[in-house]
């Protein structure tokens, strides 16, 4: 199912490089395309709901939403497992979403079906002897645990993760993030599309204008992005020769990351939510929720290596840098909103935005060959 959206409105975004533009107003403003886009892109893709261990703090039960889809998450202490939160009775929800739970069942509040942490069928009371309860187990849904991120395919539908991840496991796994602590979280909401927030990372064409302490740890114009296997976009810039790291004086107060490239970042899309940034010393993330066409809930959470007290080093530098990306996103969404808005072409080197703009224009004709 193609999005709702004029096919020939996207010819333009999919032109070879350097005659290409941007997508239409219509992906980022249109509440059919954002509904859309929660069910084949989101849900219908690898979604990463969290870092495993938090999600299985407060209870063995945890309700999310993927997408558009209500997922339950489980933990009984093997692999986490995701299943429809849906009872196999009358379809009642089995968990609010975001509630927790801590029980040797899950349990139905509506008419009390149960079911084991696995999703097999527990209990169904009152529906007489001659049921049989093994066909009614809970739906259950792909589910992987990725360097400590929990990704949950809420359709079922996706290929399989390993493709969808491709040449990016080769680039993330030097850094170990399993290894690493949550040590800060942030929470923005952004009054710009999702996408719009995913393309303005791709590029560091904005940065000699509003990125100050970025340029000055970081040349705007260093490194390269790359096209690999997978569902992902992304490259790398160079830190100036005195900085160590991401930092306002360009020092680390952290701790290496063993056997990474010192003198190297590298900023990571995996499509459709998940920005990962891989830095000497830390590992960095963002990940977008769309709230509506102009709003999106960004988290961004920092990693760090277990012995390191104090994080505010690269936590005040991001928050300064997200702070001014917002800000410009912000007004980018206002832009597009103008009735004299026209999608505008690509500089020679936003070769990663457009290979960002032309998936999703590739996935709006036809999210089954794209993603699956």
């Amino acid at each position: 199912m193609s999005a709702p959206i004029d096919p020939s409105a996207l010819e333009s975004a999919l032109r070879p490089f350097g005659e290409s533009t941007m997508l239409p107003a219509a992906a980022y403003l249109d509440e059919r395309v954002l509904a859309w886009e929660r069910r084949h892109l989101f849900a219908g893709s690898w979604v990463p709901v969290g870092r495993t261990v938090a999600l299985a703090q407060g209870g063995n039960q945890r309700a999310v939403t993927v997408g558009d889809v209500g997922v339950l998450l489980t933990f009984d202490g093997a692999a986490p497992r995701a299943f429809a939160n849906v009872c196999r009775h009358r379809g009642h929800e089995l968990l609010p979403t975001g509630e927790t739970a801590d029980r040797p069942a899950v349990l139905c509040p509506y008419h009390g079906w149960s079911y084991g942490l696995d999703g097999r069928m527990r209990t169904a009371p009152r529906m007489g002897e001659t049921f049989d309860g093994t066909a009614y187990g809970l739906v259950e849904l792909p589910a992987v645990d990725w360097h400590g991120w929990l990704f949950v395919n809420a359709t079922g539908t996706a290929r399989p993760f390993a493709a969808h991840i491709g040449a990016l496991a080769a680039h993330v796994s030097p850094y170990r993030p399993e290894s690493l602590v949550s040590k800060a979280r942030h929470e923005y909401e952004v009054a710009a599309n999702w996408k719009i927030v995913a393309e303005n990372y791709h590029e560091c064409y904005h940065c000699p204008l509003i990125h100050p302490e970025l340029c000055a740890v970081s040349p705007p114009n260093s490194g390269s992005n790359w096209r690999e296997p997978g569902t992902w976009v992304g490259g790398s810039m160079d830190l100036r020769d005195h900085a160590q790291t991401m930092s306002l004086d360009g020092r680390s107060h952290g701790l290496a990351l063993d056997g990474v490239d010192p003198r190297l970042v590298r900023y990571l899309g995996l499509f459709p939510k998940m920005l990962i940034s891989l830095h000497p010393d830390y590992v960095m993330t963002h990940l977008l929720e769309p709230l509506s066409p102009g709003r999106t809930r960004i988290t961004c959470e920092w990693l760090f290596r277990d012995e390191v007290t104090d994080p505010s080093y690269a936590v005040e530098f991001w928050d300064l840098t997200n702070r001014q990306d917002w800000q410009a996103c912000e007004s980018v969404q206002r832009g597009v909103s103008s009735p004299h808005f026209v999608p505008g072409p690509l500089a020679p080197n936003e070769n990663a935005v457009y290979d960002w703009v032309t998936l999703i224009a590739r996935a709006y004709r036809d999210p089954a060959a794209e993603l699956s």
